[in-house]
């Protein structure tokens, strides 16, 4: 196939949904069996920045300023992936999400996104 063929048919075809993983980073194994299970359903997945260590592991070697400083440039740049997707997948396990994930949740509904929930949520 040419490529100007190539080019042509990708243009025809429909991007695969976007989906950013939100939620505790307390639940990494979470994490790893839902970007596995929306991989294969064909999704493109963004998640949080390791899914090896929480980030205060990640970040305990700095100091309580450049934590804090590093903690919110990771949330900003968790919210710039939430912008780039379609959807999210909140990774509530147990029921939970706290102060981070809710802000997530509320940033993304502001913005329009498709909220889907590993657990359906309880009815407060």
């Amino acid at each position: 196939m040419t490529r100007a063929g190539s080019q042509k048919r990708r243009e025809g075809q429909r991007r695969p949904t976007i989906v950013c993983l939100c939620g505790s980073v307390r639940f990494l194994e979470a994490f790893d069996q839902a970007s596995l299970r929306e991989t294969l359903a064909g999704r493109i997945v963004l998640s949080v920045g390791s899914h090896r260590q929480r980030d205060e592991d990640a970040l305990a070697h700095l100091t309580d300023g450049e934590r804090a400083a590093a903690l919110d440039h990771l949330a900003a740049l968790h919210r710039h992936k939430i912008d780039l997707a379609d959807e999210i997948l909140v990774i509530n396990t147990g029921g939970y999400t706290g102060p981070s994930t809710r802000a997530e949740i509320a940033y993304a509904r502001a913005h329009g996104k498709t909220i889907r929930w590993v657990e359906e949520p309880h009815a407060d």
